[in-house]
């Protein structure tokens, strides 16, 4: 089978599950892509948040190449030096004492919620099983994930629901007080909403629900699944706010485009998942492990972590300037290189509108619901490749203006 494939393929051979865009990239080298004619875009996506350093970033190549060429997977009957080495860096990175790894974000949180069951009956009894979480929140595609996720279309039809499950409104903290109580095991929380719109945590409401856990004995996990690994410009979005949670979960970033994920938590909290209560059969192989940590030890350093911090500058003065001229959104929000621009009222809930256009001018960004632009690039792309993206999002918006 040597012929080419072609957009049409999709349709015939794999599940409707996604509608990509018409071009299909087939080469790529730090921030920048080139499709199966040869025309080179400028990548604002970022593979939603994953490719931390870019594509094919050397680091991560030689990680891939030498652990490639020594052992992949051994099963978890065994541990190996990767997976070990990769718990050490998260461990003495974070708050954590222990690691767990899997494949997935959506994995890291299913294992974050069981957790958090299995602690409050270990510790309380069965009664203390409630889990509350937050409208407009994403949390992973598992049926437990996408009932806890605050988004009802996820799990229309997949019913009945896994029950227990409660949801507040982000930034509310009276509306968590109204459900919180002694039955409370839980609270779900994402510093900053992704899929929900870009919509960052206001530090007030991120201590409250803190102090909210404590003085119910539930735990607080932090969802960091797109937020994590130096997104917002720190290691975790939780050093940004000065708070620590009980669990946390990491993965896009995390293996800069190799699937892989994790779940740290405290000792105290991790010994309820004693010996065959959970498991992942890929998680914590080697060769994902080689990678992140590779990805983790490269990204963690004051250099790229202030570079984030800047580039987010970089994005933010573009982006206002754009709007200056074309007036197609309400604001621009976001913390690092997680940006979104919800749309102004007279384009209301057509972003997705942007992203053809912007193909064609040869630029990949993403939307945040029918409503925000979202930009997740590489931590490290360079500013001539900011310019340049940006100058290329500026013919795509005149070119939607005009449609308009």
């Amino acid at each position: 089978m040597n012929e080419t494939p072609t957009r049409s393929d999709f349709d015939q051979y794999m599940a409707p599950t996604y509608a990509p865009q018409q071009v299909i990239p087939t080469r790529g080298e730090g921030s920048r892509l080139w499709d199966q004619a040869g025309k080179e875009y400028i990548d604002f996506a970022g593979g939603i948040a994953v490719n931390a350093l870019g594509h094919c970033h050397p680091a991560l190549v030689d990680a891939l190449q030498s652990q490639g060429n020594t052992l992949w997977h051994l099963s978890n009957v065994y541990t190996n030096e990767p997976a070990l080495r990769l718990a050490k860096c998260l461990v003495e990175s974070t708050f954590a004492d222990k690691a767990f790894f899997c494949s997935s974000g959506g994995e890291a949180n299913e294992a974050a919620l069981k957790l958090a069951r299995r602690y409050a009956h270990d510790h309380y009894g069965a009664y203390k099983d409630k889990i509350i979480s937050f409208q407009q929140s994403f949390h992973g595609r598992t049926l437990f994930t996408v009932s806890v996720g605050g988004q009802p279309k996820y799990s229309q039809g997949f019913g009945p629901i896994p029950g227990g499950i409660l949801h507040a409104e982000f930034n509310d903290l009276d509306s968590v007080r109204k459900l919180v109580g002694d039955d409370t095991c839980a609270i779900i929380v994402e510093p900053m909403q992704g899929e929900g719109g870009i919509v960052p945590a206001t530090p007030d409401f991120l201590h409250g629900v803190r102090q909210l856990c404590d003085d119910n004995r539930a735990l607080l996990i932090f969802d960091e699944v797109q937020t994590g690994v130096g997104r917002t410009g720190s290691l975790y979005a939780y050093m940004e706010y000065g708070i620590t949670p009980d669990i946390l979960t990491s993965a896009k970033s995390l293996g800069g485009g190799f699937p892989v994920g994790a779940m740290l938590a405290t000792d105290e909290v991790m010994a309820s998942l004693t010996a065959g209560t959970h498991g992942s059969t890929y998680g914590g192989n080697a060769l994902a492990s080689a990678v992140a940590l590779a990805a983790v030890e490269f990204i963690d350093t004051p250099d790229v972590l202030a570079g984030v911090k800047k580039r987010h500058d970089l994005f933010r003065e573009h982006l206002e300037s754009i709007n200056r001229r074309y007036g197609v959104f309400q604001q621009v929000r976001g913390m690092g290189l997680l940006i979104g621009a919800p749309m102004a009222p007279d384009y209301a809930e057509r972003a997705k509108d942007i992203l053809p256009l912007a193909i064609d001018e040869g630029l990949m960004a993403l939307v945040a619901g029918p409503n925000v632009l979202r930009m997740a690039p590489s931590l490290v792309i360079p500013e001539a490749d900011i310019e340049e993206g940006m100058a290329r999002l500026d013919r795509a918006i005149a070119r939607f203006v005009a449609q308009a």
